[in-house]
């Protein structure tokens, strides 16, 4: 069965307990990251995940809290005995910054430092991001403040679906991307242009169809998240904060 480790739950800015929003894609043979504004390799290792092991990187949009650690998940990589080729994965803008983010660094001459090849998506509901023996992924547009997909996720070998709509005010496409998932992690930033809240997300969850919402890019919360959680259970019961750390199998 596969699972999602959520590396990482915070918002750009976010309390002392979470850091910026990454996920890892774990299958039976391939291990993916999704995004990296923080520090993704200490994550990994955080979650008992063998860096030797993560074959590439999706990159949902330009903005720092999800890119923006890019050069030292590299540096840590090689350092850890990384020396296959690594893939990343990304609409335009989004590859574009992940290379101006590594290439700040000189690592020429660095031996047997990864081959990075990019890959462009289409940002386009159902455009292919990658397919491997343990996943089909699909790109899903948000509506963002700068271009940004989500992803849906299908285990190759179950067919249970992971949605996850990344950074996005309440989306009909994300709805779309969501349809009949078992699992949808969902942003709930708050009340402001391209997020959403923790009702907006239930909304998405309920119209899709899905079975679980889980609630990620979480701001500082003065009373633990129990009012977002209430805000979202009020229209989607199967729903649930998450935690730095938390593992989910779909």
């Amino acid at each position: 069965m596969a699972k999602v480790h959520l590396l990482g739950t915070g918002a750009a800015l976010s309390d002392k307990s979470r850091t910026t929003t990454m996920l890892a894609l774990e299958g039976e043979t391939s291990l993916l990251l999704v995004d990296c504004g923080g520090d993704a390799a200490q994550r990994l290792l955080a979650s008992d995940l063998d860096l030797t092991k993560v074959s590439g990187l999706i990159a949902t949009h330009e903005h720092a809290d999800h890119i923006g650690g890019f050069a030292l998940l590299m540096e840590r990589l090689w350092l850890a005995g990384h020396k296959q080729k690594f893939d990343v994965y990304g609409i335009r803008p989004a590859l574009d910054q992940a290379r101006r983010v590594h290439d700040a660094f000189d690592t020429a001459a660095w031996p047997g430092y990864p081959e990075i090849r990019y890959h462009e998506v289409e940002q386009a509901l159902g455009a292919p991001v990658l397919t491997n023996d343990d996943f089909e992924i699909t790109a899903v547009p948000g509506d963002h403040a700068v271009p940004v997909i989500g992803l849906r996720v299908t285990d190759e070998r179950s067919g249970a679906v992971l949605a996850y709509s990344c950074d996005t005010e309440l989306s009909e496409a994300v709805i779309t991307g969501a349809r009949g998932a078992d699992l949808l992690v969902h942003e709930a930033s708050g009340a402001f242009p391209g997020h959403s809240t923790g009702a907006d997300a239930a909304a998405v969850a309920s119209r899709a169809g899905a079975k679980r919402l889980v609630l990620v890019h979480i701001p500082p919360q003065r009373d633990g998240g129990a009012g977002l959680l209430a805000s979202a259970r009020a229209g989607f019961a199967a729903a649930e904060l998450g935690e730095d750390g938390d593992v989910y199998e779909f």
